[in-house]
C-alpha cells in the first residue's frame, strides 16, 4: 500500500513560499523563457522575411523540385534548428535552475534520455501532421483550411486516448493505486458528476522532481485519475481530496470540451489568416512555386507559414490564459464546495507552493502575459472568504 501522510492539516503551514529564494527561481525561470522566445521569434522572423526562400534554393540543388521530399527535408531542417536554439535554454531551465533550488532528482544522462525520447515520440508524430496539413493544402481546394481544422480536431481527439495509456509511460512509470481506502475516498468524490474513470494510477514522478502534481487524463475509456508519488508521499488523505475534487470540477464544468471546441475555432481562424497572408505576401517575400502551384503552396514557404500562426497564437494567449485562470478558479470554488474543508484545502495549496516553490504573488503583468493558473495567494483568499462567510452564517 502507497505510503501516505497523516499529519492534520495546519492552516499556517509553510513561510517558504514568499521566501526570496521564491521570488529568486520564478525571475530567473522568467528570464530564461523570455529569452528563449526572443531567441526563436527572431530566427523564425529572419528565416520567414529572407532566408526561407535561400534555405529552399540549397535543397532545391541537392534533391530537385519534388515538393514531397523538400516538405520532408525542410520541415527536419527547421524543426532541429529551432530545437537547437531552444535546447540551452531548456537545458538551464529545466535542468540547472531546478537543481539550484532543490526541486529535481534527474540525473543528467535521464534528462537527456527524456529528450531523446521526446524526439523519438514528437519526431514521427510532427511529421505525419506536417504531411497531413501540406497534403490538404494542395488537393482540397480553396477551403483546405477548413478541412485541416476538422483534421486538428481527429488528431486532438485521438491524442487524447493515447496520451494516458502509449504516450506517458514512456516518459513515466505509471501503475495502478494499490491503496484501497484512497481509492474509494475519491471514487465517492465522483458520485452524481456523471464522472466514468477507469482506474486510479501513481504516476512516478519523484525520478525525475520533488514537486507534486495531479491530473485527469484521457478521453472515454482512456480517462484515468494520475496522482504524483510526491503527493502521496506528502499530503493526506483530506488534502488529496481536495486536489482531486479540484480536477473533478474540471469534468462538472465540462472544460475539456469547451476547449477542444475553442480549439477547433482558434484553428480555423488562424489557418484562415494564414491563407490571406501567404497568399498576399509569399510572392513578393522571394518565395517560388513549381508544378503548377503558387508560391504561397510551395513547402518553401513553411517558416513564413509558422510566423503567421506563431503571431496569431502570441497575441491570443493572454486571452487563453485568462480563460484558464477562470476555468482553474471555478474548479477551486467546486473543490470547496464539495469538500466543505477550507480548512484542509488551504493546508493541500500551501503545501503545493512549498513543494513547487510556486510564487503566491507574481506581478499582474506576469500573470497576464504567462500564468494560466491563479496565483496561490489567490486560491487562498477565497478559502478564506469562504471561512468568513461560514463563520458569519453560524456553520
Amino acid at each position: 500500500m502507497t505510503h501516505m501522510a497523516t499529519a492534520p492539516p495546519d492552516p499556517s503551514f509553510g513561510p517558504e513560499p514568499t521566501s526570496p529564494e521564491v521570488k529568486r527561481y520564478h525571475r530567473e525561470k522568467l528570464v530564461t523563457g523570455v529569452a528563449a522566445l526572443i531567441v526563436g521569434a527572431a530566427a523564425l522572423i529572419f528565416m520567414a522575411l529572407w532566408g526561407g526562400p535561400r534555405l529552399d534554393a540549397a535543397v532545391r540543388a541537392a534533391v530537385g523540385g519534388s515538393r514531397w521530399l523538400r516538405l520532408i527535408i525542410l520541415g527536419f531542417l527547421y524543426a532541429s534548428g529551432f530545437e537547437l536554439l531552444s535546447l540551452p535554454f531548456s537545458f538551464w531551465s529545466g535542468f540547472v535552475l531546478e537543481h539550484r533550488y532543490g526541486l529535481s532528482n534527474q540525473t543528467f544522462l535521464r534528462w537527456v534520455w527524456r529528450q531523446v525520447k521526446g524526439y523519438l515520440v514528437g519526431g514521427p508524430v510532427g511529421l505525419v501532421a506536417l504531411l497531413g496539413l501540406y497534403g490538404l493544402l494542395w488537393y482540397a481546394g480553396a477551403w483546405w483550411w477548413l478541412c485541416a481544422a476538422a483534421g486538428w480536431l481527429a488528431f486532438t481527439l485521438v491524442l487524447g486516448r493515447l496520451l494516458p495509456v502509449v504516450i506517458l509511460p514512456l516518459f513515466c512509470k505509471v501503475t495502478p493505486l494499490d491503496d484501497a481506502p484512497l481509492i474509494d475516498r475519491l471514487r465517492r468524490l465522483t458520485a452524481g458528476t456523471g464522472l466514468d474513470i477507469e482506474g486510479v494510477y501513481r504516476l512516478g514522478l519523484s525520478a525525475d522532481t520533488r514537486k507534486a502534481n495531479a491530473a485527469l487524463a484521457g478521453l472515454g475509456k482512456s480517462r484515468r485519475v494520475l496522482l504524483g508519488d510526491t503527493l502521496l508521499q506528502e499530503f493526506t488523505p483530506e488534502e488529496i481530496e481536495v486536489v482531486f475534487a479540484h480536477e473533478v470540477g474540471h469534468h462538472v464544468y465540462r472544460h475539456l470540451p469547451k476547449m477542444i471546441a475553442a480549439g477547433v475555432v482558434l484553428t480555423l481562424a488562424g489557418l484562415g489568416l494564414v491563407n490571406l497572408v501567404l497568399q498576399a505576401a509569399a510572392g513578393s517575400l522571394g518565395y517560388r512555386g513549381g508544378d503548377g502551384w503558387a508560391a504561397w503552396q510551395d513547402p518553401s514557404a513553411l517558416p513564413l507559414f509558422g510566423l503567421v500562426l506563431a503571431v496569431f497564437g502570441l497575441a491570443l494567449s493572454p486571452a487563453q490564459n485568462a480563460v484558464s485562470r477562470f476555468f482553474e478558479r471555478q474548479c477551486d470554488r467546486y473543490a470547496l464546495e464539495r469538500t466543505r474543508r477550507p480548512d484542509v484545502y488551504r493546508s493541500a495549496f500551501l503545501k503545493l507552493a512549498r513543494m513547487n516553490k510556486a510564487d503566491p504573488d507574481p506581478h499582474p503583468l506576469v500573470v497576464w502575459l504567462f500564468d494560466d493558473h491563479p496565483p496561490i495567494g489567490q486560491r487562498l483568499a477565497m478559502a478564506d472568504t469562504m471561512t468568513h462567510v461560514a463563520r458569519a452564517a453560524g456553520e
